[in-house]
Formats: C-alpha cells, sequence, structure tokens
C-alpha cells in the first residue's frame, strides 16, 4: 500500500504525537489548577447553570450528564496523567487499539471542558489542539507506517492556520497594510513577555520587516507546503523560526508552540535525523487501521468546506468552529491592532466608609501589567485565563458584563480559590470592605526614563471602571 505510507516522516509523525501531548499536558493542567473560580460550581460563571440552559447537540460534554467540581477535577487530572504518559513515549509503545483509545479519550476529556468553559475558553487555541489532537488519533503507533493522508490533513490544518491569520490581517487593520503595526502591537498585545519592552523599541524600520516578513510567512509561505520536498519543509523551517520569534516577544498561550508542533511534522526524516536519530521504519497497515484514515480524512475534507469558503468570503470570521465537535475551524488573530494600552487596576480597602483620604491597596495579577515597577513574565505555554480576558474588560466593559462584578463579590467574600489566580492579596488576614477598579493608560517607558526610574511602565488615570462597592450595601 505504497499509496497509504509516508516512509520519510516517522520522525517527524513522532515529534508531532510528543509535542501535542506536551500542549494537552499543559491544557489540562490549566483546566484543573482554575477551574473552580472560574467555571466551578461556586464559580463566575459556574457549569451548572450553563448546561441547564445549554444540550450535548449544541455543547457536547461529559458535563452535560454530570456535574462537581470533584467530577471535573477528576477528568482533568486523567487527562493529564494520559497526556503525561503520552508525551514521555509509553502510548506509542501500545497496541495501535489503545494507542488510538489514549488519544481519542484526551480529545473528549478536553473537548467537554471546552464546550463548557463558556467565555474563559473563547481562544482559538482551544479548537486548534482539539482539531490537531482529533487527527492524531489517526497517526498509529510506533509499529504502523506513518499515514500519508493524516498527515497532509495536517498540513491542510498548518495552511489554514496561517493563511487564515494572514488574511485577518491584510483585509483587516490599515497599520499591516502599511507595515506599521508593529510600532504598537508589542507594548500592546495582550500579555508582554519579559523581552517585549525590548522588541517595542526597535527601530521602527525593523518593526516594516517584521510586519512585511509576517505578510510573506502567513500568505506565500503556506503555498509551499503542499509542494514536493525540500521546498515544503523549507516552507516549515519558516514558520518555526517565525514562531518562534512571536515566542520570546510576547504570552500567546500554547498558540505558537502548536503551530511549531504542527510545522515539525512536515519535515522529513532526511532533515531531521541529522540532528536527531531516526525511529525504525516500521510498515504495517492493518486493514482497520487504513478504514479508520480514510473515514477520518472523509470527515476532514467534508467539514473543510466551511473553513475553505470563509477563507475567501467578505467577511472572514476569525477563530471560529463551525461544528460543536471543534474540528475543520477557522483561525485567525491581530485583524485590529489596539493603538493605546488600558489596564483595568483593581483596588481594595478595609476602611469602614469611602472618602477622599481613603488608602486604596491594589490587587496585583499574575501576567498582566500592574505595578510599573515589575517586569512582564514569561507564561506561555500556560495559559493565565483571568490575565486575558482582563486585557478585553480594559478595551471594553461589555467583555466583562457577565463575570466582573461575581469577581469582585469574590474578593469582597475573600475566596481562597479566586485569590488563588492572583500574584498578590492585599488582605491577608481578612477580606476588604470595599472594592473598586479604576481604568488607566500604560505605555512602556522610554529608554531614559527606564534608566532613570527603573520602571517598565509609565501610566495615568483615565477614570472609573468599577464604583467603590461592598457586601455590605443594603
Amino acid at each position: 500500500m505504497d499509496w497509504f505510507v509516508a516512509d520519510d516522516y516517522s520522525l517527524g509523525r513522532l515529534l508531532f504525537k510528543e509535542g501535542l501531548a506536551v500542549l494537552y499536558l499543559v491544557a489540562f493542567v490549566c483546566a484543573v489548577r482554575q477551574f473552580r473560580p472560574l467555571i466551578g460550581a461556586d464559580g463566575m460563571l459556574p457549569v451548572p447553570r450553563f448546561v441547564r440552559g445549554s444540550s450535548f447537540r449544541r455543547h457536547p460534554s461529559l458535563f452535560q450528564w454530570h456535574y462537581s467540581d470533584r467530577y471535573f477535577a477528576a477528568l482533568g487530572w486523567t487527562g493529564a496523567a494520559l497526556a503525561a504518559v503520552t508525551a514521555a513515549g509509553l502510548t506509542d509503545r501500545l497496541p495501535l487499539a489503545a494507542t488510538m483509545l489514549v488519544w481519542l479519550t484526551m480529545w473528549l476529556l478536553y473537548l467537554s471542558i471546552v464546550n463548557v468553559g463558556q467565555l474563559w475558553y473563547g481562544f482559538g487555541w482551544e479548537s486548534l489542539l482539539l482539531e490537531a489532537g482529533f487527527l492524531a488519533v489517526f497517526l498509529g503507533n510506533a509499529d504502523t507506517a506513518p499515514p500519508l493522508l493524516i498527515l497532509l490533513a495536517v498540513r491542510w490544518l498548518l495552511f489554514r492556520l496561517e493563511f487564515g491569520a494572514g488574511l485577518i490581517k491584510i483585509r483587516g487593520d490599515r497599520c499591516w497594510r502599511d507595515l506599521t503595526c508593529l510600532y504598537y502591537h508589542h507594548e500592546t498585545q495582550p500579555m508582554p513577555g519579559p523581552l517585549s519592552w525590548y522588541f517595542h523599541h526597535l527601530p521602527r524600520p525593523l518593526h516594516r520587516v517584521e510586519a512585511a516578513g509576517n505578510h510573506f510567512t502567513q500568505l506565500v509561505v503556506p503555498f509551499g507546503l503542499f509542494a514536493p520536498q525540500p521546498v515544503a519543509g523549507i516552507a516549515a523551517s519558516v514558520m518555526i523560526v517565525t514562531q518562534l520569534w512571536l515566542v520570546v516577544s510576547g504570552n500567546f498561550s500554547w498558540l505558537n508552540w502548536a503551530t511549531i508542533v504542527l510545522a515539525v511534522s512536515v519535515l522529513p526524516d532526511a532533515a531531521l535525523g541529522t540532528v536527531l536519530p531516526v525511529p525504525h521504519g516500521a510498515d504495517t497497515t492493518p486493514g482497520p487501521f487504513v478504514v479508520a484514515v480514510l473515514a477520518a480524512t472523509a470527515l476532514v475534507l467534508v467539514l473543510s468546506y466551511w473553513p475553505a469558503r470563509n477563507l475567501f468570503a467578505h467577511r472572514q470570521l476569525m477563530n471560529a468552529s463551525f461544528n460543536p465537535w471543534h474540528l475543520a475551524n477557522t483561525y485567525g488573530a491581530f485583524g485590529h491592532v489596539t493603538r493605546l494600552r488600558y489596564e483595568v487596576v483593581v483596588e481594595g480597602t478595609s476602611a469602614e466608609v469611602v472618602t477622599a483620604d481613603t488608602r486604596w491597596q491594589p490587587y496585583e495579577f499574575r501576567g498582566k501589567p500592574g505595578d510599573v515597577h515589575r517586569r512582564p513574565r514569561q507564561f506561555a505555554p500556560y495559559h493565565l485565563r483571568l490575565d486575558w480576558l482582563m486585557w478585553f474588560a480594559a478595551i471594553s466593559p461589555d467583555y466583562a458584563r457577565s463575570w466582573f462584578v461575581p469577581f469582585v463579590e469574590r474578593l469582597l467574600r475573600g475566596d481562597a480559590a479566586t485569590l488563588k489566580l492572583l500574584r498578590h492579596n492585599p488582605f491577608v488576614h481578612a477580606p476588604p470592605t470595599f472594592v473598586r477598579a479604576r481604568l488607566f493608560r500604560y505605555r512602556f517607558t522610554t529608554p531614559r526614563e527606564r534608566t532613570e526610574s527603573g520602571a517598565w511602565w509609565s501610566r495615568e488615570e483615565v477614570g472609573e471602571f468599577l464604583q467603590p462597592v461592598s457586601l455590605r450595601w443594603p
């Protein structure tokens, strides 16, 4: 069955699967560590309330039939354990049916979480992990030959990921067309990293080169993925280098790493074998496995109609799923780049009465800017869901309409699970009597300001985001 086998991609397949398993591990650990205050039974957007208004057909999830925080934690840790075992290479040594079952279980468990996660899970990389994870089910184990059709489906996913993102940009904000978006992006991106200050202060001509390089990588290079080698491998390598540039310049959860993992699958053994040992070639192709691969490929082809049509639509959707199983999605980011950075600063006080002289103490978040002297941290591929939504809230209060007041209520109660999401709680001994939120304009300091003050940020107050509130109100 020469048509079925991709002989020269054994190592690429292995690295893709083990890299994807690492991302699954990160995703499950993120879910377990953050779910209680976000979507738990007493969370800001509780799952039990959500499933009462939904159905399995619209939001397929194991939690449609039963939910408890203990049950969620059990399923989350099960997924993390399976991902850890898979990342260690043990799953690949199991019989083929068992290997496929492990991958299918991880996909089903994470799908169950995403489909009840609501706003907290409304990010493109959630669907990306699920779509790639579904394809991984049909990549076989160490004893089976790499299936060509599934590897081509992985390339098709990578193509849509990059080309869709490129189209969103070139059709969107004018600054992408005049190559000036990077004048702002490093400063205004959702979660700056430790090197973002330095990237922001690169010479403007280099920022224009960054933007032009992005267009080349996302609008031209993806077509090379379907060319013969070495062109396909070169195209994938360009994408990997570009994604590593994004990794060091900001925090985008596991989006960049997932793209890298997808691109690695395109590299042939001849290239990877120069730095890594190539696994012993396997040529087993069981009949039922061939049937499963053909069925999965047919499903991908059918479902690809909607994202393919979206690529050329006048109003291209960004990060959308066309089915509740998150298969064959559309991707893209930063169709619009914000020019100014706004931050919501949440503060509390122990005063019995709020006056003009009341002393307010700020809550510090783990990732988003707060203290101007605190250097941005590197968290990706770990995903700080609350911090990300705080960035959206600063852009428009509508993003926070459903969860911000419940968040403040939990601060007023001194809720332990919610406080674990934060870096610093200024009220260790007793909850505050009042909490408020103010909106600030943040910008990176200039090199001179940085030298003189030691601050990474400069800020000025814009206005009130939430007036002082208290649980003591009648």
